[in-house]
């Protein structure tokens, strides 16, 4: 498949890379062809100096053929337009832009353009960080309302399957970690000691599932 990066700072030089490792080619489009440096040597996608939302510009990166088009410069504006004429005007089957405007960001994923807000984003991670880990969703998809928390069940919970945990707290549990590895488990999974439990939950009832599984697990 076919990529094509707009914006070739340090997000666009990296996701560039991490998608040429998959397999795919890759175009990387920027105003400046000194930032092409950052992509170094061992990049072998094709490199376009030009504007990103002008025609000839993506043309020249083979946005015809593009499955998927990220826009990742530092302006709003530019990866905002650049997302819809890829969207709009090449059908371009996946569009995501960055966007440091929350209030834009959200506006524009009701338009269809999927969105990255960096600064709720890192604003969320930091907290992660800060708090106590059943303080703060790790990542909440701000469409859907969904979010990924971290339990910490009661001991009580211990020796009990999966399925039990997922009935109490109205949660789907994503992973476990165990003993230094990720582990995803089946309904009948029993929890362990030391297990980190990773739930996807609606975020309105994040709170609510935290308090169910810390709360001392009923006897069956």
């Amino acid at each position: 498949m076919h990529f094509v990066v707009m914006g070739c700072g340090r997000v666009g030089a990296r996701l560039a890379h991490d998608v040429e490792e998959q397999g795919h080619s890759v175009a990387v489009i920027d105003m400046d062809p000194d930032s092409f440096r950052r992509l170094g040597p061992d990049f072998s996608g094709r490199t376009v100096a030009g504007i990103g939302f002008d025609r000839d510009t993506l043309l020249r990166a083979g946005i015809e053929e593009a499955y998927a088009f990220a826009a990742v410069s530092s302006g709003d504006n530019s990866n905002i337009i650049s997302a819809r004429v890829a969207r709009e005007t090449y059908s371009v089957a996946r569009v995501v832009a960055r966007i440091y405007d929350p209030g834009r960001a959200e506006v524009y994923r009701r338009l269809g353009i999927a969105t990255v807000a960096t600064v709720p984003w890192t604003s969320r991670e930091m907290i992660a960080e800060l708090l106590p880990t059943d303080s703060a969703p790790m990542w909440t998809d701000e469409a859907t309302r969904v979010a990924m928390v971290e339990l910490s069940p009661d001991h009580g919970w211990l020796g009990r399957p999966v399925r039990e945990l997922e009935a109490a707290t109205e949660v789907r549990v994503a992973y476990l970690t165990r003993l230094g590895h990720a582990v995803i488990p089946r309904s009948e999974t029993v929890l362990q000691d030391g297990d980190r439990v990773f739930v996807v939950v609606e975020a309105a009832r994040r709170r609510a599932a935290v308090d169910a599984a810390a709360a001392p697990a009923e006897r069956s």
